[in-house]
């Protein structure tokens, strides 16, 4: 028997154990490369700044509005496509920063000297805003930088008076259109990778809030801060993490013994069952006691079944073969000791054998051969017998007829539904009428009747003869191979064995019926 090669191979556990180890790392995967969270906390902080730079820009375009009187002088226009539509009562600025797309910019530019200083009266409301941006940093710590028209610093701790206007946010938002970015914060350095662990300390958020007054732009509010440290927040929420943690490994706990249960249990038992039927053990077809999934449960069933039908065939043949020898030894030693006798008688020996004692063993001879014959010939009808159908098909009404014409001496008799299509060969069909007519008409019977009952997914057929009752301790015995109550007369005691082989290899059954007079058989065909 061919085998497959040795070699490793991982194990069902193995596999199992891997695929939900994956499983399990997979959130830290995600929150350490894919840098996720990373986002999460970048569009946080982004958010923050968009809410405290928009209250200080009204506070900003409040004061302005009181100086429009005394001609302070505004900046730029802001594009009609670029104001949002009057009609809409709420209007928010949504934060949308990426560390995977192309908002990560170099250090910002430090500022420039500025040729045009602000105007006084931008000066003054820069110097009344700037107790409110403190306080406001003390809480935030965000940075802020208020700049008039122009871009020039008129508040924050640094950089007063000097120009940012050439940062390119800060350029967008003095035309009225908001901006935010990432910067390095590496001076000199090339950008670090999109991945980089250091990202939540390496990086910061700057937005610049363009403050709008009758369409023009007023002024800018440019805010900075640093995204939270990943690691620091986790250490923050150590404990919702400590509990996501317990509820990864329970869950997959929970997801190893499913697999446990469904998989491993149940082919680890049928490995084991297949082992103890290897060694001859009958109590291993007993049904598993845990199938798992479905599919298991008709491997199972399949395997189970498949091996006990192997094991019936192997002590069927066992015990055919036994009978076969025994059956074989009469014959075969009736022949050798009648043809000894004649071989003795043709050396001329006083006392040989008469003319009618040799005619006696010549035809005890032929009489033992022909029983040999009778026997192989049902040997091979056997052998058909067991052999699978393929797509077969016929109906009983022509098979009724050859077999009348096969038995012409005996009155047969059909009624029912013999047009209904059986998945049977017409030839079997015959083969199985033929031994239960044969064996009726071995018993004297004188009629057979035959009665087809259509049962929707079977044909029941009823055969009854007239002939010899069959005695009760013979009724359990009469589909065993090579009983027969007719030795003498040449049975072979395999007729009915054979219809029994026919029936079941085609999915149909018969029986003995009880019955006061004759013999009365049912048989279970299926339906094509």
């Amino acid at each position: 028997m061919s085998r497959a090669p040795d070699k490793w191979r991982p194990s069902l556990g193995f596999v199992i154990f891997t695929v939900l180890a994956t499983v399990a790392v997979l959130p830290l995967v995600g929150l350490f490369f894919f840098r996720l969270y990373d986002n999460q906390l970048i569009r946080q902080t982004q958010a923050e700044l968009i809410a405290q730079s928009r209250v200080v820009a009204t506070v900003y375009a409040q004061e302005v509005e009181k100086r429009l009187g005394s001609g302070i002088e505004l900046g730029a226009e802001v594009p009609s496509g670029v104001l949002p539509d009057p009609g809409d009562q709420f209007t928010p600025i949504r934060p949308a920063l990426d560390l995977a797309g192309n908002d990560l910019l170099r250090r910002r530019p430090d500022a420039l000297p500025t040729n045009r200083p602000a105007d006084p009266a931008y000066v003054e409301i820069g110097a009344k805003l700037t107790p409110i941006i403190r306080e406001t940093q003390k809480v935030t710590l965000a940075g802020f930088r208020i700049l008039d028209p122009q871009g020039v610093v008129i508040a924050g701790r640094a950089e007063v008076g000097q120009s940012l206007a050439h940062i390119e946010e800060v350029s967008d938002a003095l035309h009225g259109q908001y901006r935010a970015t990432l910067r390095n914060r590496v001076p000199d350095k090339a950008v670090p990778p999109i991945y980089s662990i250091s990202r939540g300390v390496g990086v910061h958020v700057f937005s610049a809030m363009p403050v709008i007054v009758n369409n023009r732009v007023a002024g800018v509010i440019y805010t900075t801060r640093t995204p939270r440290n990943i690691f620091d927040h986790l250490y923050q929420e150590r404990g919702k993490f400590i509990l996501a943690g317990l509820a990864v490994i329970l869950g997959t706990i929970a997801i190893g013994l499913v697999f446990s249960r469904t998989i491993t249990l149940p082919m680890r038992e049928l490995i084991e069952r297949a082992a103890r039927i290897g060694r001859g053990d009958r109590e291993a077809f007993k049904p598993l006691r845990h199938y798992g999934t479905s599919e298991f449960a008709q491997l199972s069933h399949s395997f189970l079944g498949m091996a006990e039908q192997l094991a019936r065939r192997s002590d069927y043949i066992a015990t055919f073969s036994a009978h076969l020898t025994h059956e074989l030894k009469s014959p075969l030693t009736s022949i050798k000791g009648a043809a000894e006798l004649l071989q003795d008688s043709l050396q001329d020996k006083p006392g040989g054998l008469t003319p009618a004692e040799q005619k006696t063993f010549v035809a005890n001879i032929l009489s033992d051969a022909a029983r040999l014959e009778a026997m192989a010939q049902r040997l091979r009808e056997l052998a058909r017998a067991e052999s699978l159908p393929q797509n077969e098909r016929t109906e009983l009404a022509p098979v009724i007829g050859d077999l009348k014409t096969r038995f012409p001496a005996g009155h047969i008799e059909a009624t029912g539904s013999l047009d209904r299509p059986i998945g049977m060969s017409g030839e079997k069909a015959l083969i199985v009428l033929s031994h239960l007519a044969d064996n009726a008409m071995r018993h004297r019977a004188k009629t057979i009747r035959l009665e087809a009952v259509d049962e929707r997914t079977s044909l029941r057929l009823t055969v009854r003869n007239d002939g010899d009752p069959i005695s009760p301790p013979n009724r359990d015995r009469i589909f065993d191979a090579f009983f027969t109550t007719r030795r003498d007369a040449g049975g072979t005691g395999m007729g009915l064995a054979i219809v029994r082989a026919v029936m079941a290899s085609h999915g149909g059954s018969i029986r003995l019926l009880p019955t006061e007079v004759g013999a009365a058989f049912e048989l279970q065909f299926p339906i094509a």
